[in-house]
């Protein structure tokens, strides 16, 4: 982490010379009594239009070269991409960062806090030790409002713990392509569930964006970008309004009316124009037809795309602007994007009403959020991280988001005493495999990345004394001894981009030998898939006696062994509709493809739990 010379002791001093005024005594927009329109309406009037810029641009922590460049740039916004992270990545170090940050923001002569965003996609997934749920495609599965919005609520908690008041979700994408690198991201094929699911907005919010432990919430990446053709990250939705409209539009909808606080545009297409440039969607429908009245923020480096050539113009700021973007995310080039905007405004093609609304807009949030009664982090919070409490959550949202899909001759559940089990696979004994991308890293990777339970230690744990539990990874030493083998294999850790499938979707060379050695050996055998969408795997499923989609549970992986030991009767329904091959793709309910495995298809044990 860099250190300031400013320090923690600053940071407070600054505080103390921000406090808010008494009424009648100092600026409106300093007294907490006024409402917040009048104390948005006093600020806007007393800022020049640097200043108003500087609301308007978020950097990325990593550009922010040396100390009071925050103060200096006036910025309004920092983030922390998915690979930038402090050093050492614990929540303190957060929390100091996040402070030393917040003082320099203080430090302006009107004394506006920062907001400060980060992904905390699935649990606030980039600090070492948080705790990390399922990803959004094992949620679906759940078909559980009320679990989602629980979920919120820690991740906001946990957060909260670290100084971060803003984060980069829910993802709202309606992924109808298995071959996009981001179908884990969505909670289903269907516009019903991922509506349904917005409950997270709740669980992020709260009550009030005040409240100790509330956080600005995010609906992304509006708007079609699962529908691209081909699945192709970033790419081309040729689709017609009507089908954009029934199809990708409800999540949306359904997050302003829960009131979310932000919206964030999609570095995909809708027929040949980038959405980063989309007036007609952004201001007509968004702000217009769905009367959202939050930030409207840009992906990261969004606006470099519009004219699909490296290196933003003063061409793609105005139009990004005035497609209604109030807030732009520039990683690194921040002072270039304000003296372009500042430029493009004294020449006429940004117009100064449109500055103001969106100033407007992100100062009411700012206000909403308390940040400039409280702008340091809250430590209390800190408690909350990766917590017993927390824990136990996203373990059940592990349960819960297990759907078996094959259970021959009763193979399931295990039997937890007098019994011999086998288990192998790259991914049993793997926290990183089975967290997947966007785990303490922007791609994820394999290995110990974080603190919890990998599936294989969930096995041990599960199995009585009377059991024997065997791992190897690769499937050698396999005999006719064991009464049944757990193969755990399936996906390595990807993020969008390196997480497109254009050609093949089906395991890979090391899980194939390993599963061969288990066929081999004549052992039943219980597959548990850890991918982030269905595989191709029609050509195997015979030779396997049980079958489980595990999704990425995350952290908790005592939850896929309550599921395979019969702890928990698993409930999950698919959230897709399940291939038969990756030449059917896309495929999806109602489109009158038979899949291997129906949309909404989920076994269970027995019925009457």
């Amino acid at each position: 982490m860099r250190r300031f010379t400013l320090g923690i002791l600053t940071a407070a001093l600054v505080l103390g010379a921000h406090t808010p005024a008494l009424a009648g005594n100092g600026p409106a927009y300093r007294d907490a009594w006024r409402p917040v329109k009048v104390r948005v309406a006093d600020l806007l009037s007393r800022m020049t239009l640097d200043e108003k810029i500087g609301q308007m641009t978020q950097a990325e922590r990593l550009g922010i070269k040396a100390p009071g460049d925050v103060t200096k740039g006036m910025l309004g916004s920092l983030l922390s991409g998915g690979s930038s992270q402090p050093t050492p990545n614990n929540a303190v170090t957060w929390a100091d960062m996040y402070d030393n940050f917040q003082s320099e923001a203080l430090a302006t002569r009107l004394g506006i806090p920062l907001i400060y965003g980060v992904d905390a996609v699935h649990g606030h997934n980039g600090l070492y030790g948080a705790t990390v749920f399922p990803h959004n495609i094992g949620l679906g599965a759940t078909r559980d409002p009320a679990l989602v919005e629980k979920i919120g609520r820690a991740t906001a908690e946990e957060v909260s713990g670290t100084g971060i008041d803003w984060n980069f979700a829910p993802c709202l994408c309606v992924a109808r392509n298995d071959r996009w690198g981001r179908t884990y991201e969505s909670f289903g094929e269907v516009p019903e569930i991922a509506s349904a699911m917005t409950t997270a907005i709740d669980g992020m919010q709260g009550r009030s964006l005040s409240s100790p432990g509330s956080v600005l919430a995010t609906a992304k990446h509006y708007i079609g970008d699962g529908g691209t053709t081909g699945g192709d990250d970033q790419g081309e939705t040729d689709i017609s309004e009507a089908e954009l409209r029934a199809v990708h539009l409800p999540p949306f909808r359904e997050a302003v009316r829960r009131d979310v606080g932000s919206v964030m545009i999609s570095y995909s297409s809708w027929n040949g124009l980038k959405m980063h440039a989309g007036s007609y969607l952004i201001n007509d429908v968004l702000k217009g037809e769905l009367e959202f009245d939050g930030i409207v923020i840009s992906d990261y480096n969004g606006i470099d795309q519009i004219d699909r050539q490296p290196g933003f113009t003063p061409a793609e700021v105005t139009a990004s602007i005035n497609a209604g973007i109030d807030m732009v995310m520039v990683p690194f080039e921040y002072q270039k994007f304000m003296d372009t905007l500042k430029a493009e405004v004294l020449a006429g093609r940004v117009a100064q009403a449109r500055i103001d609304d969106a100033n407007r807009r992100i100062l009411t949030k700012k206000f909403e959020l308390g940040l400039f009664e409280k702008p340091l982090t809250d430590r209390r919070f800190l408690k909350t991280i990766g917590s017993d409490e927390h824990r136990a959550l996203a373990r059940r949202a592990v349960r819960e988001s297990q759907v078996l899909l094959k259970n021959e001759n009763k193979v399931l559940p295990l039997d937890k005493s007098r019994n011999r089990i086998f288990v192998a696979g790259k991914s049993a004994d793997d926290i990183g495999n089975q967290s997947g991308g966007w785990t303490v890293g922007w791609q994820g990777r394999s290995g110990p990345v974080t603190e919890g339970t990998t599936i294989l230690q969930g096995i041990r744990h599960s199995a009585k004394p009377s059991s024997t539990v065997t791992f190897e990874k690769d499937a050698n030493g396999i005999d006719k001894s064991y009464d049944v083998a757990v193969a755990v294999v399936g996906e390595t850790p990807y993020a969008e981009g390196r997480g497109d499938k254009p050609e093949g979707m089906g395991l890979d060379a090391e899980d194939l030998a390993t599963l061969k050695r288990l066929r081999d050996s004549g052992v039943p055998t219980v597959v548990v898939l850890v991918s982030g969408r269905p595989l191709d795997i029609a050509r195997q499923l015979p030779e396997w006696d049980g079958l489980i989609a595990s999704w990425l549970p995350g952290s908790e992986g005592q939850g896929v062994a309550d599921v395979l030991f019969g702890d928990y009767n698993p409930t999950g329904k698919l959230p897709v509709t399940w291939m038969r091959s990756a030449d059917q793709q896309p495929i999806n309910v109602g489109d009158g493809k038979s899949g291997l495995f129906p949309f909404g298809f989920g076994l269970r044990y027995r019925h009457g739990w």
